[in-house]
């Protein structure tokens, strides 16, 4: 999977945002002072992926405050962020390790160092903080956008209730190849107190399309937790497509293949081959779908998702 890119959306300066009013830099907080949810949109979670940089800049550049609650605007892992090269495109998206996936206490609390986990432990309290929670993200292949979140009915209500993203993949028993942001405390809980925590993967990397959605997505977030007003003339939700995750398999060795080319969405009879991984075949347990298939085999990093189209 190495299509010609073109980059639409490219870095800009992000040093004006560094001092934040938080105490951690990068991380704007903004009170009504009156009651209502805290409210986090979180940027930059994967160094190269600039939609949530777009739609984290549009709040803070167009002065958005809330109306009710708190909301706080947060750039997370701006250090692979200024290490992109176009060159190198897709190397940006994290120093050492994967910022969604060490959001465990083994991880945080552990004594291993890196500039992800440094970074984790700054943003710890900010995430621990927040009722509501979206994290945007983006796509290496350029494939429809899709929501992802932990299989609580409060996820579910609000990813439907917001109808953009149009396609959903639903975690029933997390992410399998560590904790994402989303999973991290009380948001990785069926608890009664835990408030809602998706991501949306808004399109290809650098595409305007992707940034712009990523700022619909993001105000929509807003307005439907009441930190602004409803947004004028939204249609009613189309249709929408859940996909339930099955299993996330982890690259084993530098041999991994795809049985065929594959960018995400392509459908397996059950049995059929997927992919091998050294001398492992990895099958479909079923009739399924595959998400996020791996753009190169990097040991350790997820191979692809899984998934079973849900009927509802």
């Amino acid at each position: 999977m190495a299509p010609d890119l073109t980059f639409e959306v490219l870095p800009r300066d992000l040093s004006a945002y560094r001092a934040g009013n938080t105490g951690i830099e990068y991380v704007h907080r903004f009170d009504s002072g009156k009651p209502g949810p805290h409210v986090l949109v979180n940027a930059l979670t994967h160094g190269n992926e600039f939609c949530g940089m777009v739609a984290a800049t549009h709040l803070l550049d167009a002065g958005i405050r809330p109306r009710i609650g708190t909301l706080t605007v947060s750039f997370a892992n701006v250090a692979a962020y200024e290490s992109f090269d176009t060159a190198r495109p897709f190397d940006s998206r994290q120093l050492v390790h994967n910022l969604n996936r060490i959001w465990s206490p083994a991880w945080l609390d552990g004594n291993e160092d890196s500039p992800e986990l440094r970074r984790a432990r700054e943003l710890r309290p900010v995430m621990a903080a927040a009722d509501h929670i979206l994290d945007l993200h983006s796509t290496s292949a350029d494939v429809v956008p899709f929501w992802v979140y932990p299989a609580f009915a409060r996820n579910a209500e609000a990813a439907l209730a917001l109808g953009r993203p149009v396609v959903h993949l639903v975690m029933p028993g997390g992410l399998g190849s560590g904790t994402p942001v989303i999973e991290h405390g009380r948001h990785g809980q069926a608890a009664s107190d835990a408030g809602v925590a998706l991501v949306a993967e808004c399109g290809q990397h650098f595409k305007q399309a992707t940034a712009d959605l990523a700022v619909d997505v993001a105000l929509d977030f807003l307005a439907h937790f009441g930190l602004s007003a409803p947004r004028p003339d939204r249609e009613p939700p189309p249709a929408q497509r859940r996909y339930l995750l099955l299993e996330t398999r982890v690259i084993q060795t530098p041999e991994f293949r795809f049985a065929r080319p594959v960018v995400g969405f392509e459908t397996f009879a059950a049995g059929e081959l997927i992919a091998t991984d050294g001398v492992a075949e990895i099958r479909a347990p079923e009739d399924c779908t595959i998400l996020m298939p791996a753009r190169e085999p990097i040991v350790g990093r997820e191979a692809v998702y899984i998934a079973r189209a849900l009927r509802d």
